[in-house]
């Protein structure tokens, strides 16, 4: 199934002067997009940088298992009908997936296209370069995604040579690292997992703690995304918006990290401590590297205390409010766990004498649209917009990291705004 779809999505004619509207990423933002504009009889085009189609998945580790249950994947037009909507798909499922859904709704998507700048045109529109030609839309969508460029922190350069570094990016099994201890930096989803892999794999593990929230998989009889999705959905009715923009403590926030949760193993929680007690070494922040001796911050209990309250003050009690406002009969919340056990190290760790010798940066994704040439960023980085229609006429944004709630950028949420935006240009049309 996805050979054809790339194969036909390379075998396209060549690349037309001018179209109404070009989308720029034909991941799970631009295919949803693509969906909508096809419903509303808008000519699109998408343009994708990766040689096949499948998106940011395809640069997940091999044993990578989707963080949300089968349930979640509901892009527009073909929502997941298959036997098991409680289980979590694998990576090169989720490809197969996306293929699939570029197929079935008839996706125009052109690989192998990266687009290089995105300027006004002449007399209006747009002037898009790539490294396939030029085009001249009156639209451009940016579906390009929160996860464009990896971030790793500047102290990087200050460990030796010999030390291996990879970004979760580039990080696909634990065969890929020499022998010896592993230091993750992160505990972000993808720091929990990788962390879980490579102590299986019998590798000592040291792990610096950021301040992601730990959350149950399951909370009050479902999966935590059940209630997340349900809230996103309906919350507003009842007057719960949590999950929207508008109600984050400050634009910095649309970049925080996801609950600490896994999809691995039928899903799961995942908990630091208990990570600990299994052997990993669990530190604080890490501060400083040089002269091959590593520096963390000394407030690990401090750490590990925020981790696990950061569900109890924030998600917790909007969706027990959302239970009780929508009259949901659900098992009673359980009682907060409680767990002392703190880890015994110093807060200085010699690489040689710890036989550290890979560190794995779990530390997300910075976003990069440097293809524009139209002043339309704010100090984020992030598109200044209402509801992904940006402030340049024309231009809009889908799939960002809080574009307008919670979902925004996942496989539940991303229509919502494409149908929108969709809207929007089929409504300006002429």
């Amino acid at each position: 199934m996805g050979p054809d779809v790339d194969a036909a999505a390379k075998n396209l004619e060549p690349p037309g002067d001018e179209v109404d509207t070009l989308i720029v990423g034909a991941g799970q933002a631009g295919l949803a997009m693509s969906y909508w504009l096809g419903q509303a009889g808008v000519e699109h085009q998408l343009l994708e940088r990766r040689p096949a189609l499948g998106g940011a998945w395809q640069d997940r580790w091999d044993a990578f298992v989707l963080n949300t249950p089968n349930f979640s994947l509901a892009l527009p037009g073909m929502p997941y009908d298959g036997p098991d909507p409680e289980a979590f798909m694998p990576r090169p499922d989720v490809v197969d997936y996306m293929r699939k859904y570029a197929e079935t709704v008839g996706a125009p998507v052109r690989t192998d296209t990266d687009v290089t700048r995105i300027a006004p045109g002449n007399g209006g529109g747009f002037s898009v370069e790539t490294n396939r030609g030029g085009w001249r839309a009156r639209n451009v969508v940016l579906a390009t995604g929160g996860y464009q460029v990896p971030k790793i922190p500047a102290l990087g350069t200050r460990l030796p040579d010999h030390v291996l570094q990879l970004h979760t990016d580039a990080y696909r099994n634990p065969e890929q690292l020499p022998a010896g201890a592993v230091l993750i930096v992160g505990t972000g989803q993808s720091g929990g997992q990788i962390a879980e892999e490579l102590l299986a794999a019998g590798r000592e593990v040291h792990l610096a703690v950021s301040t992601c929230p730990e959350a149950p998989r399951r909370y009050r009889g479902k999966d935590i995304l059940h209630w997340l999705m349900q809230l996103g959905q309906h919350g507003p009715e009842y007057g719960l918006n949590a999950l929207t923009v508008g109600q984050l403590p400050s634009p910095a926030a649309r970049f925080a990290c996801n609950p600490l949760v896994s999809g691995a193993d039928g899903g799961h929680d995942i908990h630091l401590r208990d990570l600990g007690r299994r052997g990993v070494r669990l530190h604080g922040h890490l501060e400083a590297a040089d002269d091959g001796e590593l520096a963390f911050s000394d407030d690990l209990p401090e750490r590990l205390a925020t981790v696990e309250a950061g569900f109890g003050q924030r998600l917790q009690p909007v969706i027990d409010a959302y239970i009780a406002a929508a009259g949901i009969s659900a098992p009673a919340a359980e009682a907060p766990r409680a767990d002392g056990w703190l880890p015994d190290g110093p807060a200085r760790v010699k690489l040689e004498t710890e036989d550290i010798t890979s560190v794995v940066w779990a530390t997300g994704y910075k976003l990069d649209f440097s293809i524009l040439d139209i002043p339309v960023l704010d100090e984020w980085n992030y598109p200044r917009h209402s509801r992904g229609v940006t402030e340049h006429p024309g231009l809009y944004a889908v799939g960002l990291p809080w574009l307008t709630s919670h979902g925004s950028s996942i496989f539940a949420g991303v229509g919502r705004d494409a149908k929108y935006i969709a809207e929007h240009i089929a409504g300006n049309a002429g």
